[in-house]
């Protein structure tokens, strides 16, 4: 995921925000039916072979001892102090590592941690030896506690007022049992170059994430884009001459993509205002994999009355 995007309310919202986004009902407007299948000559090699290292990245990130799918908690901090670890004496019951880890504790704006006696802990590689400050990924240089010879890890996240310890394992069933990605044939087709229309300098837009927390995003402008007759048109998060990031639906969610839309993310635009939006890299939020992520929800105005069958399928977790 790009610097622009870098609990659970139940998946019931995810799958429920699938069924509005994908019954629009009836039979599909001729308009928004794609040409995808339309493409009259073999795709250019050299389009294929990038595509392919772009899976191959996607794939080798989200798999990694310490990537998405090796999410095995989220603990939110409800009280001004908890004592964490997998044992059943512990406020925030770990799913893994040692029985006492330590203590987590709020002092008005910051969050600190002290570690439980003889237990061996790292940060940044250095044993942990006394309290130390908890710096969340809203910080600059967010602090990662490491448990079980590296293998665990334990972090901090803020989402709105809220913050909630997230925890990570090499040895998650979600990673040894990932089962891997599945996409649309590569089509060039869906690889378009788009206008953007900047909005004024600071506009924010707000996004809703799955626990249901509202954030105001910057909101750099409008990525406008031809396909199947008409015009589409999708607001992107970002800072004005920098990357862009978009978060979609489409009538395939729901439908052979994950319900609750996919990201995209977008190159700066150049200096005549063109970027290329490129369908064939959507990919699937984390939350696709694990309901241990705060995924951010697709806003009305990217939700796309077109059928995008290109990029990441929805994924099927291994029975």
């Amino acid at each position: 995921m790009s610097g622009v995007h870098r609990g659970m309310w139940g998946w019931v919202l995810v799958l429920g925000l699938g069924t509005v986004l994908a019954g629009c009902g009836g039979k599909e407007p001729e308009a928004a039916r794609t040409d995808s299948a339309a493409a009259s000559s073999p795709a250019d090699p050299r389009f294929l072979a990038d595509n392919q290292v772009w899976r191959d990245e996607r794939l080798a990130e989200l798999s990694k001892p310490d990537g998405w799918t090796s999410l095995v908690g989220l603990h939110w901090l409800e009280l001004k102090a908890h004592y964490i670890g997998s044992g059943s004496t512990s406020g925030i019951r770990l799913a893994v590592g040692p029985p006492k880890l330590g203590m987590v504790s709020v002092v008005g704006d910051e969050v600190w941690f002290t570690p439980e006696k003889d237990v061996p802990l790292t940060v940044d590689g250095q044993p942990v030896k006394g309290k130390l400050r908890f710096y969340s990924d809203r910080d600059e240089t967010p602090t990662v506690i490491a448990f079980d010879d590296g293998k665990g890890q334990l972090s901090l996240i803020q989402r709105g007022d809220r913050r909630a310890l997230r925890v990570r394992h090499a040895d998650a069933p979600s990673r040894t049992g990932f089962t891997g990605l599945q996409y649309w044939p590569a089509n060039p087709q869906w690889r378009i170059t788009a206008r953007f229309i900047p909005h004024e300098v600071g506009k924010t837009m707000p996004i809703v994430d799955i626990t249901g927390t509202t954030s105001e995003q910057p909101n750099a402008g409008v990525v406008e884009f031809e396909r199947a007759g008409q015009t589409w048109r999708l607001e992107a998060i970002g800072e004005p001459g920098r990357e862009l990031f978009v978060v979609f639906a489409d009538r395939t969610s729901g439908h052979g993509s994950y319900p609750a839309g996919r990201f995209l993310d977008l190159p700066a635009p150049d200096a005549d205002g063109h970027v290329v939006i490129d369908f064939n890299r959507a990919y699937n939020p984390p939350c696709a994999f694990t309901p241990f992520a705060t995924c951010p929800l697709p806003p009305p105005e990217n939700r796309l009355d077109l059928e995008v069958d290109a990029g990441e399928k929805n994924y099927h977790k291994p029975s």
